[in-house]
């Protein structure tokens, strides 16, 4: 019995799809990053249940499904839980030129980790543990990269 594919020219046609739409973070997301638009901080939120801090914020505790409504402002501090070094360029697909880090930031007074990009210090030197400091952008637009990167702490 003949596959019905076998009798089917399969024909692919390269290029791109423009789909024109607007989307929202919610309203806790949008809440963060008015936050660090305006005033240049970094907020996290805690559970009223168990109390865990999460950053970014979430509308609801992953672990008691309690709303979350109570905000904690964080230092900017933190440390470098693990890390990755992006080597092999990706033309038009990575937000910065390679050599770069991508770091997990357990930052000081919450329980989660951030994920941002980690600059001052060469590829070869970075290590987990190091301490780090946010770098806020200048010119903010209400989106993660209000914080320019991490750095570390002198």
């Amino acid at each position: 019995m003949a596959d019905w594919k076998d009798e089917v020219e399969e024909i692919v046609f390269d290029g791109k799809i423009c789909v024109p739409y607007s989307w929202t973070v919610g309203s806790t997301l949008s809440k963060w990053y008015g936050i660090m638009r305006d005033d240049a901080e970094i907020w996290a939120n805690r559970c009223p249940s168990c109390e865990m801090v999460f950053v970014p914020p979430r509308k609801k505790c992953i672990y008691c499904y309690e709303d979350m409504n109570e905000w904690v402002k964080l230092p900017g501090t933190g440390i470098l839980e693990t890390y990755t070094v992006v080597e092999h360029p990706e033309p038009g697909v990575y937000p910065r030129e390679t050599p770069f880090i991508y770091g997990i930031i357990k930052m000081d007074g919450a329980d989660t980790g951030l994920v941002h990009f980690i600059e001052g210090v060469e590829p070869d030197k970075v290590k987990s543990g190091i301490e780090v400091e946010a770098v806020m952008s200048k010119e903010r637009e209400g989106n993660l990269m209000d914080i320019e990167c991490f750095r570390p702490v002198d």
